[in-house]
């Protein structure tokens, strides 16, 4: 079993659900303060967080990644015990294999071949991970990044770990992600008597024409990096249940992910407008879970495809597809941000799990990345 496969058992067997780190930042921090890392425990709330850094001069980049999962549904539904790593026919089964402990090994087994071999490394490395990505993330990344950066530590380079590819290891590198707003709506009627429209007001009536207008919008048409701005109802609820009811409210969950071509302001402006013109009597709660980011040009976007290139023999696709990450937490201080992982279609699903290869694989895509900016 090779060092990294190992490393992501051990990290496995822990079952850290949000936000429980279940050991998985001790284990971390231990093998890195061997390899001459100042490692800090960063706790804000309920949530874990760990900061470690080696070397202070020069340009810093760092890993990014997280020690939570998300639940595992009925454990029944597994082939093998989900906090219990298995190994078949040349994958490794687990909860949190592929999103994204796997990558995290991968980070760590890198990082000790590379300082192996280049003790006295230029620039400065950093090891950035929270037990609070895959819940509400207030108390993560976002609260160690405004912690470095109150007291002067500024991130240049951010490479995470999230599982970025979709057939083979490397065959996707994510330069950039999309913007997500939400939108929590309420709608006001008049309940009564299904027999006596008249005397009632149906908010689901009321919201059909304005929602038909919404799901035909065009709201950008992208650009080279970005598919256009998409919008999806994700939830409806009115009624009492009751086949006889006129329900006297609507709520509606929505959601926008974004290009670069608008910004989370112009479009609450333009839904705010739909719903007045179609004289609704609303409130909504907006939020922006994320805004987007991008990543053209520079010495990580590099480094990473070439590193790839060199592991896989052939170079990667830069892709903005798919959902966030906490990347977008770090992207807004001037970082240049790459995730870069292995395939994601188990994740956050019963079986979840990985190639055993992929992970020796990724582990030397990062090497090679370290290689190419500090060697």
């Amino acid at each position: 079993m090779s060092p990294t496969l190992k490393l992501a058992c051990e990290l496995i067997r822990r079952p850290s659900i949000t936000p429980d780190d279940a050991g998985c930042q001790a284990l971390l921090a231990e093998r890195l303060q061997a390899l001459g890392f100042r490692c800090e425990h960063l706790r804000f709330g309920e949530v874990d967080n760990l900061w470690a850094r080696r070397g202070q001069d020069g340009p810093l980049l760092c890993f990014l990644g997280h020690t939570d999962v998300v639940p595992t549904g009925p454990a029944s539904q597994w082939d093998s015990p989900p906090f219990e790593p298995a190994l078949r026919d040349g994958r490794l089964y687990g909860r949190g294999s592929a999103d994204m402990k796997g990558s995290v090994a991968a980070f760590v087994t890198a990082l000790e071949r590379f300082i192996a071999e280049h003790p006295q490394h230029r620039g400065a490395i950093g090891f950035l991970m929270t037990s609070d990505e895959e819940g509400p993330a207030v108390d993560g990344t976002v609260k160690v990044v405004e912690t470095l950066t109150a007291r002067g530590e500024h991130i240049d380079m951010c490479l995470v770990g999230e599982p970025s590819s979709t057939e083979q290891c490397g065959d996707v590198v994510k330069n950039g992600r999309r913007g997500s707003l939400n939108a929590r709506l309420t709608v006001l009627g008049k309940q009564g008597h299904v027999a006596y429209p008249h005397l009632a007001l149906n908010p689901v009536h009321a919201l059909a024409p304005a929602l038909a207008e919404l799901a035909a919008t065009e709201w950008d048409q992208g650009n080279e990096f970005f598919p256009a701005t998409s919008f999806q109802v994700s939830n409806i609820h009115a009624g009492t249940g009751a086949t006889n009811v006129i329900p006297g409210e609507l709520e509606a969950l929505l959601n926008w992910r974004y290009s670069t071509e608008t910004t989370a302001e112009q479009l609450m402006a333009r839904v705010e407008e739909v719903f007045k013109r179609h004289a609704l009597d609303y409130r909504v709660d907006w939020q922006v879970s994320a805004r987007p980011f991008l990543t053209e040009t520079g010495p990580l976007v590099e480094a990473v495809y070439a590193a790839v290139a060199e592991v896989r023999g052939e170079p990667p696709r830069l892709l903005t597809t798919g959902g966030t990450s906490d990347g977008r937490f770090v992207a807004p201080t001037g970082a240049q941000v790459v995730e870069l992982g292995p395939t994601n279609a188990s994740i956050h699903a019963v079986n979840e799990n990985v190639g055993a290869e992929e992970l020796d694989q990724l582990s030397a895509m990062y090497e090679g990345v370290l290689k190419r900016l500090f060697a």
